[in-house]
């Protein structure tokens, strides 16, 4: 009997420690129900030690985990009813649409998150729906479907969070991605081609505003060209008129100088350009000698006019 009685006090000592241990792993926060109320107590990452025998339960929560919640089309169509996720746009047209949405739990907020934990995928599931169709039927379907495309996943993050705050769930939207979004395939083909028509008009847009900021370079390279010669220009005038400047300086102090010495020097240099000059005319033919012009009478030249020049 002692011998079972010792055994049976090292098995409750044993069940007594196994029950008052729990691991909690990494990327995990726990929470600690006692008797069905939560402490306020966060265990973290490592060996917890609280009451045994059921008295403390603790909940491993991985607040590390991303959870991902889909939406929208899901590719199953019944011609007795429109499929999952196919959204009438604000022009009247329907788009297949299918929406990822990302969220984790917040660390502070991670007792909310365990007492709600059974809906929440619902509740995210169902409030993002609503703000997806929200966003699909205040737009056209070119705008869904063209250039607006990209801007729908952040403002899911924005309105779904904004929707959800009410339902106290301790999660954060982290992100949301548009997994499909396009016409249905009766109309498929259709909207390929205008697409494929905006991509074109697009090509040829870049293209034109790419010959466009050529040509603007070239001429802005060649006004720049023109100028520096025109500067170029301009300093070789000034260079020579101040060079002719100085020459003309000199030459007067000379003039200057030598009239001090022979006061008709005016009358000789005068007479030395001329003589120059009519040289140079005659060299030309427009001046002669007048030595066989001479005669008993006189000096005798006779002009006549030449006549034109006859018309072929």
């Amino acid at each position: 009997m002692r011998i079972l009685g010792i055994f049976v006090l090292l098995l409750l000592a044993f069940w007594t420690l196994a029950t008052s241990l729990t691991q909690i792993n990494p990327g995990q926060l726990g929470v600690v129900r006692r008797f069905g109320r939560i402490l306020p107590d966060r265990p973290a990452p490592g060996l917890y030690i609280g009451l045994p025998w059921g008295i403390d339960v603790v909940e491993r929560i991985n607040v590390g985990q991303v959870r991902t919640v889909s939406i929208g089309y899901d590719g199953m169509e019944d011609d007795n009813r429109s499929p999952e996720g196919q959204l009438l746009t604000g022009d009247h047209n329907l788009v297949n649409v299918q929406i990822k949405v990302d969220y984790t739990v917040v660390d502070s907020q991670v007792d909310r998150f365990l007492l709600n934990q059974t809906r929440v995928n619902d509740l995210v599931a169902r409030t993002a729906e609503s703000a997806l169709m929200e966003w699909i039927a205040a737009r056209p379907v070119d705008q869904v479907l063209g250039e607006e495309k990209a801007l729908l996943p952040r403002w899911m993050v924005v309105e779904t969070s904004r929707r959800l705050q009410p339902y106290a769930l301790g999660i954060r939207i982290e992100q949301a991605s548009v997994a499909k979004l396009f016409p249905p395939e009766e109309v498929r083909r259709e909207f390929e081609k205008v697409a494929e028509a905006k991509t074109a008009i697009e090509t040829r847009r870049n293209e034109a505003n790419q010959e466009a900021n050529r040509r603007q370079r070239d001429a802005e390279a060649e006004i720049v060209r023109r100028m520096r010669e025109a500067k170029s220009a301009g300093d070789v005038e000034v260079l020579q008129a101040r060079a002719e400047a100085r020459n003309f300086g000199i030459r007067v102090a000379q003039f200057r100088e030598l009239s001090k010495k022979q006061p008709n020097l005016t009358e000789v240099l005068w007479l030395e350009d001329m003589t120059r000059l009519y040289a140079r005319m005659r060299t030309t033919g427009r001046i002669d000698l007048l030595d066989h012009y001479l005669g008993s009478d006189g000096i005798t030249i006779t002009h006549f006019p030449t006549l034109p020049a006859k018309k072929r």
